[in-house]
Protein backbone atom coordinates (compact mmCIF):
# COMPACT_ATOMS: atom_id res chain seq x y z
CA UNK A 1 0.00 0.00 0.00
CA UNK A 2 1.47 3.32 -1.07
CA UNK A 3 1.98 6.31 1.22
CA UNK A 4 -0.71 8.89 0.43
CA UNK A 5 -2.24 12.01 1.98
CA UNK A 6 -5.75 10.53 2.26
CA UNK A 7 -7.21 7.07 2.42
CA UNK A 8 -10.74 5.85 1.75
CA UNK A 9 -12.01 2.66 3.38
CA UNK A 10 -15.25 1.10 2.11
CA UNK A 11 -17.08 -1.66 3.97
CA UNK A 12 -17.19 -4.73 1.74
CA UNK A 13 -18.60 -7.60 3.76
CA UNK A 14 -21.54 -9.66 2.50
CA UNK A 15 -24.17 -7.22 3.77
CA UNK A 16 -22.31 -4.28 2.24
CA UNK A 17 -22.00 -6.10 -1.07
CA UNK A 18 -25.78 -6.58 -1.05
CA UNK A 19 -26.04 -2.80 -0.59
CA UNK A 20 -23.92 -2.04 -3.68
CA UNK A 21 -20.51 -1.61 -2.00
CA UNK A 22 -18.70 -2.74 -5.15
CA UNK A 23 -20.42 -0.01 -7.13
CA UNK A 24 -19.37 2.51 -4.45
CA UNK A 25 -15.74 1.32 -4.70
CA UNK A 26 -15.83 1.61 -8.49
CA UNK A 27 -17.32 5.09 -8.21
CA UNK A 28 -14.57 6.21 -5.84
CA UNK A 29 -11.84 4.92 -8.14
CA UNK A 30 -13.40 6.73 -11.12
CA UNK A 31 -14.02 10.00 -9.26
CA UNK A 32 -10.49 10.01 -7.82
CA UNK A 33 -9.17 9.56 -11.36
CA UNK A 34 -11.44 12.33 -12.71
CA UNK A 35 -10.20 14.81 -10.10
CA UNK A 36 -6.53 13.90 -10.66
CA UNK A 37 -6.04 12.47 -7.17
CA UNK A 38 -4.72 9.01 -8.07
CA UNK A 39 -1.28 9.69 -6.56
CA UNK A 40 -2.73 11.32 -3.44
CA UNK A 41 -5.63 9.09 -2.39
CA UNK A 42 -5.82 5.33 -1.86
CA UNK A 43 -8.98 3.21 -1.74
CA UNK A 44 -9.17 0.03 0.31
CA UNK A 45 -11.88 -2.22 1.71
CA UNK A 46 -13.03 -3.40 5.13
CA UNK A 47 -13.95 -7.07 4.59
CA UNK A 48 -15.55 -7.49 8.03
CA UNK A 49 -17.47 -4.58 9.52
CA UNK A 50 -19.43 -6.41 12.21
CA UNK A 51 -23.10 -5.94 13.08
CA UNK A 52 -23.45 -2.45 11.66
CA UNK A 53 -26.84 -1.77 10.07
CA UNK A 54 -26.13 1.39 8.04
CA UNK A 55 -24.26 0.19 4.94
CA UNK A 56 -22.19 0.68 2.85
CA UNK A 57 -19.99 2.57 5.28
CA UNK A 58 -17.12 4.80 4.15
CA UNK A 59 -14.28 6.15 6.31
CA UNK A 60 -11.96 8.90 5.03
CA UNK A 61 -8.62 9.48 6.74
CA UNK A 62 -6.75 11.30 8.21
CA UNK A 63 -9.92 12.98 9.52
CA UNK A 64 -11.51 9.58 10.28
CA UNK A 65 -14.82 10.92 8.96
CA UNK A 66 -17.49 8.24 8.76
CA UNK A 67 -20.15 8.40 6.05
CA UNK A 68 -23.06 5.97 5.76
CA UNK A 69 -25.04 4.86 3.93
CA UNK A 70 -23.15 5.93 0.82
CA UNK A 71 -24.72 5.36 -2.60
CA UNK A 72 -22.73 5.30 -5.86
CA UNK A 73 -24.34 8.58 -6.94
CA UNK A 74 -23.09 10.26 -3.72
CA UNK A 75 -19.46 9.51 -4.45
CA UNK A 76 -18.49 12.23 -7.00
CA UNK A 77 -19.78 14.97 -4.68
CA UNK A 78 -18.05 13.36 -1.67
CA UNK A 79 -14.74 13.17 -3.54
CA UNK A 80 -15.05 16.76 -4.77
CA UNK A 81 -15.92 18.21 -1.36
CA UNK A 82 -13.87 16.11 1.05
CA UNK A 83 -10.88 14.92 -0.96
CA UNK A 84 -10.52 17.74 -3.51
CA UNK A 85 -11.69 20.82 -1.55
CA UNK A 86 -10.84 19.51 1.91
CA UNK A 87 -14.17 19.95 3.67
CA UNK A 88 -16.43 17.32 5.19
CA UNK A 89 -19.95 16.60 3.95
CA UNK A 90 -22.29 16.77 6.98
CA UNK A 91 -25.33 15.61 4.99
CA UNK A 92 -23.71 12.22 4.32
CA UNK A 93 -22.16 11.61 7.73
CA UNK A 94 -23.45 8.82 9.95
CA UNK A 95 -26.42 9.82 12.05
CA UNK A 96 -27.26 6.46 13.59
CA UNK A 97 -25.79 6.34 17.18
CA UNK A 98 -25.58 2.55 17.10
CA UNK A 99 -23.50 2.63 13.92
CA UNK A 100 -21.17 5.27 15.40
CA UNK A 101 -20.67 3.19 18.53
CA UNK A 102 -19.93 -0.03 16.65
CA UNK A 103 -17.64 1.73 14.17
CA UNK A 104 -15.66 3.54 16.88
CA UNK A 105 -12.57 1.39 16.28
CA UNK A 106 -12.27 2.92 12.82
CA UNK A 107 -11.76 6.40 14.28
CA UNK A 108 -8.70 5.45 16.33
CA UNK A 109 -6.33 6.54 13.56
CA UNK A 110 -7.69 10.09 13.49
CA UNK A 111 -4.83 12.46 12.70
CA UNK A 112 -2.81 9.78 10.94
CA UNK A 113 -3.40 7.44 8.04
CA UNK A 114 -4.12 3.75 8.55
CA UNK A 115 -1.79 3.29 5.61
CA UNK A 116 1.83 2.35 5.58
CA UNK A 117 4.11 5.14 6.79
CA UNK A 118 7.41 3.99 5.45
CA UNK A 119 10.35 4.97 7.60
CA UNK A 120 12.16 1.66 7.94
CA UNK A 121 11.11 0.39 4.50
CA UNK A 122 11.49 3.80 2.82
CA UNK A 123 13.91 2.56 0.14
CA UNK A 124 12.82 -1.06 -0.18
CA UNK A 125 11.49 -1.59 -3.68
CA UNK A 126 12.58 1.92 -4.74
CA UNK A 127 16.34 1.52 -5.14
CA UNK A 128 18.65 -1.09 -6.60
CA UNK A 129 20.00 -2.72 -3.41
CA UNK A 130 23.26 -3.48 -5.17
CA UNK A 131 23.96 0.09 -6.29
CA UNK A 132 25.40 2.60 -3.84
CA UNK A 133 24.90 5.30 -6.49
CA UNK A 134 21.12 4.78 -6.37
CA UNK A 135 21.26 4.84 -2.59
CA UNK A 136 22.98 8.23 -2.72
CA UNK A 137 20.37 9.44 -5.22
CA UNK A 138 17.62 8.81 -2.63
CA UNK A 139 19.17 10.95 0.16
CA UNK A 140 21.43 8.09 1.19
CA UNK A 141 24.46 9.20 3.18
CA UNK A 142 22.98 12.59 4.07
CA UNK A 143 22.14 11.49 7.61
CA UNK A 144 25.75 10.42 8.21
CA UNK A 145 27.02 13.69 6.76
CA UNK A 146 24.64 15.53 9.08
CA UNK A 147 25.82 13.51 12.08
CA UNK A 148 29.46 14.37 11.34
CA UNK A 149 28.55 18.05 11.71
CA UNK A 150 27.18 17.34 15.18
CA UNK A 151 29.02 16.34 18.33
CA UNK A 152 28.74 12.67 19.34
CA UNK A 153 26.92 13.79 22.48
CA UNK A 154 24.33 15.64 20.41
CA UNK A 155 23.76 12.63 18.15
CA UNK A 156 23.04 10.49 21.21
CA UNK A 157 20.78 13.21 22.59
CA UNK A 158 18.72 13.28 19.38
CA UNK A 159 18.23 9.51 19.57
CA UNK A 160 17.23 9.83 23.21
CA UNK A 161 14.73 12.59 22.49
CA UNK A 162 13.22 10.61 19.61
CA UNK A 163 12.03 7.97 22.07
CA UNK A 164 13.13 5.17 19.72
CA UNK A 165 12.85 1.82 21.48
CA UNK A 166 14.56 -1.37 20.37
CA UNK A 167 12.58 -3.26 17.75
CA UNK A 168 14.02 -6.66 18.60
CA UNK A 169 11.28 -7.40 21.12
CA UNK A 170 12.40 -6.02 24.49
CA UNK A 171 11.66 -2.39 23.63
CA UNK A 172 14.61 -0.96 25.56
CA UNK A 173 15.21 2.76 24.81
CA UNK A 174 17.90 2.95 22.14
CA UNK A 175 19.25 6.33 23.27
CA UNK A 176 19.92 5.09 26.80
CA UNK A 177 21.89 2.13 25.44
CA UNK A 178 23.89 4.40 23.11
CA UNK A 179 24.67 6.77 25.97
CA UNK A 180 25.86 3.92 28.19
CA UNK A 181 28.33 2.75 25.53
CA UNK A 182 29.51 6.29 24.83
CA UNK A 183 30.22 6.89 28.53
CA UNK A 184 31.83 3.48 29.10
CA UNK A 185 35.60 3.77 29.74
CA UNK A 186 38.03 2.47 27.13
CA UNK A 187 39.28 3.47 23.70
CA UNK A 188 38.27 0.28 21.89
CA UNK A 189 34.54 -0.09 21.31
CA UNK A 190 32.34 -2.05 18.92
CA UNK A 191 29.00 -1.64 17.16
CA UNK A 192 27.10 -4.81 16.27
CA UNK A 193 23.99 -5.24 14.14
CA UNK A 194 22.00 -8.27 15.30
CA UNK A 195 20.65 -9.72 12.06
CA UNK A 196 20.21 -13.25 13.42
CA UNK A 197 16.47 -13.19 12.78
CA UNK A 198 15.46 -16.66 13.97
CA UNK A 199 11.95 -16.08 15.34
CA UNK A 200 9.51 -18.34 13.46
CA UNK A 201 7.35 -16.34 11.08
CA UNK A 202 9.56 -13.23 11.22
CA UNK A 203 11.28 -12.03 8.05
CA UNK A 204 11.21 -8.23 8.32
CA UNK A 205 14.97 -7.89 8.87
CA UNK A 206 15.65 -10.07 5.84
CA UNK A 207 13.52 -7.79 3.65
CA UNK A 208 15.33 -4.71 4.97
CA UNK A 209 18.77 -6.19 4.32
CA UNK A 210 17.83 -7.50 0.89
CA UNK A 211 16.13 -4.28 -0.16
CA UNK A 212 18.21 -1.54 1.51
CA UNK A 213 21.52 -2.81 2.95
CA UNK A 214 23.21 0.61 2.63
CA UNK A 215 20.89 2.16 5.22
CA UNK A 216 22.09 -0.34 7.81
CA UNK A 217 25.70 0.56 7.06
CA UNK A 218 24.86 4.25 7.35
CA UNK A 219 23.10 3.69 10.67
CA UNK A 220 26.08 1.75 12.02
CA UNK A 221 28.40 4.56 10.92
CA UNK A 222 26.27 7.08 12.80
CA UNK A 223 26.16 4.84 15.86
CA UNK A 224 29.92 4.26 15.80
CA UNK A 225 30.59 7.99 15.55
CA UNK A 226 28.20 8.66 18.42
CA UNK A 227 29.58 6.05 20.85
CA UNK A 228 33.26 6.20 19.84
CA UNK A 229 33.61 2.83 18.10
CA UNK A 230 35.98 2.07 15.25
CA UNK A 231 34.92 -1.47 14.36
CA UNK A 232 31.59 -3.16 13.69
CA UNK A 233 30.05 -6.54 12.95
CA UNK A 234 26.85 -7.63 11.26
CA UNK A 235 25.85 -11.00 12.71
CA UNK A 236 23.57 -12.37 10.01
CA UNK A 237 21.49 -15.52 9.98
CA UNK A 238 23.31 -18.14 7.94
CA UNK A 239 20.20 -19.10 5.96
CA UNK A 240 19.84 -15.56 4.60
CA UNK A 241 22.09 -16.09 1.58
CA UNK A 242 20.71 -13.29 -0.61
CA UNK A 243 20.80 -10.82 2.27
CA UNK A 244 24.34 -11.93 3.08
CA UNK A 245 25.48 -11.41 -0.52
CA UNK A 246 23.90 -7.96 -0.76
CA UNK A 247 25.34 -6.79 2.55
CA UNK A 248 28.78 -8.00 1.43
CA UNK A 249 28.45 -6.07 -1.85
CA UNK A 250 27.26 -2.99 0.04
CA UNK A 251 30.29 -3.10 2.36
CA UNK A 252 32.64 -3.54 -0.62
CA UNK A 253 31.13 -0.56 -2.47
CA UNK A 254 31.18 1.57 0.69
CA UNK A 255 34.89 0.84 1.11
CA UNK A 256 35.57 1.73 -2.51
CA UNK A 257 33.82 5.06 -2.01
CA UNK A 258 35.78 5.73 1.15
CA UNK A 259 32.64 5.59 3.32
CA UNK A 260 34.18 2.77 5.35
CA UNK A 261 37.80 2.59 6.44
CA UNK A 262 40.32 5.11 7.73
CA UNK A 263 39.78 8.85 8.06
CA UNK A 264 36.32 8.82 6.49
CA UNK A 265 35.71 12.02 4.48
CA UNK A 266 38.80 13.52 6.11
CA UNK A 267 37.00 13.70 9.43
CA UNK A 268 39.57 11.72 11.39
CA UNK A 269 36.86 9.13 12.09
CA UNK A 270 37.75 5.47 11.40
CA UNK A 271 35.20 2.68 11.08
CA UNK A 272 34.97 -0.63 9.26
CA UNK A 273 32.42 -3.44 9.26
CA UNK A 274 32.83 -7.22 9.18
CA UNK A 275 30.22 -9.91 8.53
CA UNK A 276 29.77 -12.97 10.74
CA UNK A 277 27.29 -15.60 9.51
CA UNK A 278 25.43 -17.63 12.09
CA UNK A 279 25.01 -21.39 11.98
CA UNK A 280 21.30 -21.74 12.63
CA UNK A 281 21.15 -21.53 16.43
CA UNK A 282 18.10 -19.62 17.69
CA UNK A 283 19.87 -18.85 20.95
CA UNK A 284 22.44 -16.70 19.12
CA UNK A 285 19.78 -14.06 18.68
CA UNK A 286 20.35 -13.36 22.38
CA UNK A 287 22.98 -10.64 22.44
CA UNK A 288 25.51 -12.26 24.77
CA UNK A 289 25.23 -15.63 23.01
CA UNK A 290 25.84 -13.71 19.79
CA UNK A 291 29.02 -12.26 21.30
CA UNK A 292 30.22 -15.73 22.28
CA UNK A 293 29.61 -16.93 18.74
CA UNK A 294 31.59 -14.07 17.16
CA UNK A 295 34.46 -14.78 19.55
CA UNK A 296 34.53 -18.40 18.38
CA UNK A 297 32.87 -19.94 21.41
CA UNK A 298 29.73 -22.01 21.83
CA UNK A 299 26.56 -19.97 21.41
CA UNK A 300 25.52 -19.75 25.05
CA UNK A 301 24.31 -16.68 26.97
CA UNK A 302 26.56 -14.99 29.49
CA UNK A 303 25.56 -14.16 33.02
CA UNK A 304 24.43 -10.52 33.33
CA UNK A 305 25.59 -8.16 34.74
CA UNK A 306 28.01 -7.04 33.43
CA UNK A 307 26.16 -5.98 30.31
CA UNK A 308 27.57 -5.64 26.78
CA UNK A 309 27.45 -1.85 27.08
CA UNK A 310 30.52 -2.09 29.33
CA UNK A 311 31.79 -5.66 28.82
CA UNK A 312 30.81 -6.83 25.35
CA UNK A 313 32.83 -8.21 22.45
CA UNK A 314 36.23 -9.35 23.74
CA UNK A 315 35.42 -7.56 26.98
CA UNK A 316 35.09 -4.13 25.34
CA UNK A 317 32.08 -1.76 25.44
CA UNK A 318 29.71 -2.85 22.69
CA UNK A 319 26.53 -1.40 21.23
CA UNK A 320 24.12 -4.04 19.91
CA UNK A 321 20.91 -3.16 18.05
CA UNK A 322 18.86 -5.20 15.64
CA UNK A 323 18.30 -4.43 11.95
CA UNK A 324 14.94 -2.66 12.29
CA UNK A 325 16.21 -0.47 15.12
CA UNK A 326 19.21 0.63 13.07
CA UNK A 327 17.01 1.28 10.02
CA UNK A 328 15.22 4.03 11.99
CA UNK A 329 18.43 5.95 12.75
CA UNK A 330 19.17 7.81 9.46
CA UNK A 331 15.63 9.25 9.14
CA UNK A 332 15.71 10.41 12.77
CA UNK A 333 19.05 12.22 12.28
CA UNK A 334 17.86 13.71 8.99
CA UNK A 335 14.38 14.81 10.11
CA UNK A 336 14.72 15.27 13.87
CA UNK A 337 13.23 13.73 16.99
CA UNK A 338 9.98 15.75 16.86
CA UNK A 339 9.29 14.43 13.37
CA UNK A 340 9.80 10.85 14.57
CA UNK A 341 7.51 11.42 17.56
CA UNK A 342 4.74 12.52 15.21
CA UNK A 343 4.29 8.83 14.44
CA UNK A 344 3.08 6.21 16.91
CA UNK A 345 2.20 6.82 20.54
CA UNK A 346 3.86 9.04 23.19
CA UNK A 347 5.48 6.06 24.93
CA UNK A 348 6.28 4.15 21.72
CA UNK A 349 7.02 6.63 18.92
CA UNK A 350 7.63 5.71 15.32
CA UNK A 351 6.45 2.84 13.19
CA UNK A 352 6.64 -0.93 13.46
CA UNK A 353 7.24 -3.48 10.72
CA UNK A 354 5.01 -6.55 11.02
CA UNK A 355 4.81 -9.81 9.12
CA UNK A 356 1.18 -10.93 8.83
CA UNK A 357 0.64 -14.68 8.60
CA UNK A 358 -2.08 -17.20 9.33
CA UNK A 359 -5.80 -17.32 8.54
CA UNK A 360 -6.05 -13.95 6.78
CA UNK A 361 -6.69 -13.22 3.13
CA UNK A 362 -3.67 -10.97 2.65
CA UNK A 363 -0.31 -12.05 4.08
CA UNK A 364 3.01 -10.26 3.94
CA UNK A 365 4.90 -7.29 5.32
CA UNK A 366 3.52 -3.95 6.51
CA UNK A 367 4.94 -0.89 8.23
CA UNK A 368 2.42 1.01 10.33
CA UNK A 369 2.47 3.51 13.22
CA UNK A 370 2.98 2.07 16.68
CA UNK A 371 -0.34 1.92 18.50
CA UNK A 372 -2.36 0.34 15.71
CA UNK A 373 -4.76 -2.37 16.88
CA UNK A 374 -5.07 -6.01 15.92
CA UNK A 375 -8.58 -5.36 14.65
CA UNK A 376 -7.19 -2.82 12.19
CA UNK A 377 -4.34 -5.11 11.13
CA UNK A 378 -6.71 -7.99 10.46
CA UNK A 379 -9.49 -6.07 8.70
CA UNK A 380 -7.54 -3.37 6.86
CA UNK A 381 -4.18 -4.96 6.06
CA UNK A 382 -5.01 -8.65 6.31
CA UNK A 383 -8.23 -8.07 4.31
CA UNK A 384 -10.18 -10.04 6.91
CA UNK A 385 -10.21 -13.68 7.90
CA UNK A 386 -10.58 -16.42 5.32
CA UNK A 387 -13.33 -18.00 7.40
CA UNK A 388 -14.68 -18.20 10.93
CA UNK A 389 -14.11 -15.75 13.78
CA UNK A 390 -10.88 -14.30 15.14
CA UNK A 391 -9.69 -16.35 18.12
CA UNK A 392 -6.13 -15.30 18.93
CA UNK A 393 -2.93 -13.90 17.49
CA UNK A 394 0.57 -15.03 18.32
CA UNK A 395 2.88 -12.02 18.34
CA UNK A 396 6.59 -11.69 17.84
CA UNK A 397 7.52 -15.26 17.03
CA UNK A 398 7.75 -17.96 19.69
CA UNK A 399 8.96 -15.57 22.38
CA UNK A 400 5.96 -13.27 22.00
CA UNK A 401 2.50 -13.57 23.52
CA UNK A 402 -0.84 -15.06 22.59
CA UNK A 403 -3.33 -12.24 22.23
CA UNK A 404 -7.00 -13.21 22.71
CA UNK A 405 -9.88 -11.64 20.80
CA UNK A 406 -10.77 -9.61 23.91
CA UNK A 407 -7.55 -7.57 23.44
CA UNK A 408 -7.82 -6.90 19.72
CA UNK A 409 -8.64 -3.23 20.35
CA UNK A 410 -5.66 -2.68 22.67
CA UNK A 411 -3.09 -0.34 21.06
CA UNK A 412 -0.13 -2.36 19.85
CA UNK A 413 2.69 -0.57 21.64
CA UNK A 414 5.13 -1.69 24.32
CA UNK A 415 3.44 -0.09 27.33
CA UNK A 416 -0.20 -0.79 26.41
CA UNK A 417 0.54 -4.47 25.86
CA UNK A 418 2.64 -4.66 29.03
CA UNK A 419 -0.29 -3.32 31.08
CA UNK A 420 -2.44 -6.13 29.66
CA UNK A 421 0.14 -8.74 30.65
CA UNK A 422 1.23 -9.52 27.09
CA UNK A 423 4.20 -8.52 24.93
CA UNK A 424 4.61 -7.14 21.43
CA UNK A 425 7.61 -9.25 20.48
CA UNK A 426 9.73 -8.77 17.41
CA UNK A 427 7.06 -8.25 14.77
CA UNK A 428 5.48 -11.51 13.60
CA UNK A 429 1.68 -11.66 13.73
CA UNK A 430 0.23 -15.14 13.34
CA UNK A 431 -3.53 -14.61 13.02
CA UNK A 432 -5.63 -17.61 14.04
CA UNK A 433 -9.36 -18.18 13.59
CA UNK A 434 -11.64 -20.35 15.73
CA UNK A 435 -10.65 -23.54 13.90
CA UNK A 436 -7.31 -23.49 15.76
CA UNK A 437 -6.76 -25.28 19.07
CA UNK A 438 -5.00 -23.25 21.74
CA UNK A 439 -3.52 -26.34 23.42
CA UNK A 440 -2.05 -27.57 20.15
CA UNK A 441 -0.66 -24.11 19.34
CA UNK A 442 1.01 -23.74 22.73
CA UNK A 443 2.38 -27.29 22.56
CA UNK A 444 4.04 -26.51 19.21
CA UNK A 445 5.58 -23.32 20.59
CA UNK A 446 6.86 -25.15 23.66
CA UNK A 447 8.40 -27.82 21.45
CA UNK A 448 10.32 -25.10 19.64
CA UNK A 449 11.78 -23.84 22.91
CA UNK A 450 12.67 -27.37 23.99
CA UNK A 451 14.60 -27.99 20.76
CA UNK A 452 16.33 -24.59 20.72
CA UNK A 453 17.33 -24.51 24.40
CA UNK A 454 21.13 -24.37 24.63
CA UNK A 455 21.08 -26.47 27.81
CA UNK A 456 23.32 -24.17 29.85
CA UNK A 457 20.93 -23.52 32.74
CA UNK A 458 18.74 -26.07 34.52
CA UNK A 459 15.48 -24.06 34.75
CA UNK A 460 15.28 -23.69 30.97
CA UNK A 461 16.69 -27.10 30.08
CA UNK A 462 14.34 -28.99 32.39
CA UNK A 463 11.42 -26.57 32.23
CA UNK A 464 11.04 -26.53 28.44
CA UNK A 465 11.24 -30.32 28.35
CA UNK A 466 8.72 -30.85 31.15
CA UNK A 467 6.18 -28.30 29.86
CA UNK A 468 6.27 -29.85 26.38
CA UNK A 469 5.70 -33.35 27.80
CA UNK A 470 2.80 -32.19 29.98
CA UNK A 471 1.12 -30.38 27.08
CA UNK A 472 1.58 -33.43 24.87
CA UNK A 473 -0.16 -35.54 27.50
CA UNK A 474 -3.04 -33.05 27.67
CA UNK A 475 -3.36 -32.89 23.88
CA UNK A 476 -3.58 -36.68 23.73
CA UNK A 477 -6.31 -36.94 26.36
CA UNK A 478 -4.14 -38.08 29.26
CA UNK A 479 -4.02 -34.78 31.11
CA UNK A 480 -4.84 -34.33 34.81
CA UNK A 481 -6.06 -31.26 36.68
CA UNK A 482 -2.88 -31.20 38.76
CA UNK A 483 -0.98 -30.65 35.50
CA UNK A 484 -2.21 -27.06 35.53
CA UNK A 485 -0.54 -26.28 38.85
CA UNK A 486 2.59 -28.04 37.63
CA UNK A 487 2.65 -25.90 34.48
CA UNK A 488 2.27 -22.72 36.55
CA UNK A 489 5.14 -23.79 38.82
CA UNK A 490 7.41 -24.58 35.87
CA UNK A 491 6.61 -21.26 34.17
CA UNK A 492 7.43 -19.33 37.34
CA UNK A 493 10.73 -21.17 37.68
CA UNK A 494 11.75 -20.56 34.07
CA UNK A 495 10.76 -16.91 34.18
CA UNK A 496 12.54 -16.14 37.43
CA UNK A 497 15.60 -18.37 37.27
CA UNK A 498 16.57 -18.85 33.61
CA UNK A 499 19.83 -17.29 32.46
CA UNK A 500 18.51 -15.55 29.35
CA UNK A 501 15.43 -14.40 27.50
CA UNK A 502 14.75 -17.77 25.88
CA UNK A 503 13.98 -19.46 29.18
CA UNK A 504 12.46 -16.33 30.70
CA UNK A 505 9.84 -16.11 27.94
CA UNK A 506 9.37 -19.82 27.21
CA UNK A 507 6.43 -19.96 29.60
CA UNK A 508 4.69 -16.89 28.17
CA UNK A 509 2.38 -18.78 25.75
CA UNK A 510 1.43 -21.15 28.57
CA UNK A 511 0.59 -18.28 30.93
CA UNK A 512 -1.49 -16.61 28.21
CA UNK A 513 -3.38 -19.86 27.64
CA UNK A 514 -4.09 -20.21 31.37
CA UNK A 515 -5.22 -16.58 31.63
CA UNK A 516 -7.44 -16.38 28.55
CA UNK A 517 -8.32 -19.90 27.36
CA UNK A 518 -8.86 -21.85 30.57
CA UNK A 519 -12.20 -23.29 29.45
CA UNK A 520 -10.66 -24.88 26.36
CA UNK A 521 -7.83 -26.34 28.44
CA UNK A 522 -10.35 -27.72 30.95
CA UNK A 523 -12.28 -29.37 28.10
CA UNK A 524 -9.16 -31.30 27.13
CA UNK A 525 -8.54 -32.45 30.69
CA UNK A 526 -12.00 -32.86 32.26
CA UNK A 527 -13.98 -33.97 29.22
CA UNK A 528 -11.23 -35.55 27.15
CA UNK A 529 -12.40 -33.47 24.19
CA UNK A 530 -10.62 -31.07 21.85
CA UNK A 531 -13.33 -28.54 20.90
CA UNK A 532 -11.71 -27.94 17.51
CA UNK A 533 -11.02 -31.59 16.76
CA UNK A 534 -7.34 -30.97 16.10
CA UNK A 535 -5.73 -32.78 19.04
CA UNK A 536 -5.39 -36.58 18.69
CA UNK A 537 -7.35 -37.37 21.89
CA UNK A 538 -6.80 -41.03 22.77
Amino acid sequence: MKTVRSMVLVSHDEKSKASSSQEVIDAFNQAIKDFGLVDEVAVATIPEIGTIRTLPLVVIYPEASIYAPVRPEDVPFLVEEHLYKGREVPALKVKDPDTMRKAAWLTQRKGSLPAESRIVLRNVGKIDPESIDEFFAYEGGQAFATALQMTPELVVQVIKESGLRGRGGAGFPAGIKWDAVRKAPGKKKYVICNADESEPGTFKDRVIMEGDPFSILEAMLIAAYAVGADEGYIYIRGEYQLALERVQKAIQQAREYGVLGKNIFGSGFDFDIHIHAGAGAYICGEETALLESIEGGRGEPRVKPPYPTTHGLWGKPTLINNVETFANIPPIILNGSDWFRSYGTPSSPGTKVYTILGNVNNKGLIEVPMGITLREVINIYGKGLKQGQFKFAQTGGSSGSIIPASLQDTPMDFDSYSKMGVSLGSGALLICDDSNCIVDAVRVLTRFFQVECCGKCVPCRVGTDQTWKILTEISEGRGKMEDIAHLEWLCSGMEGLSNCGLGQTAGTPIRNMLDHFRAELDAHIKLGVCPTGICPMK
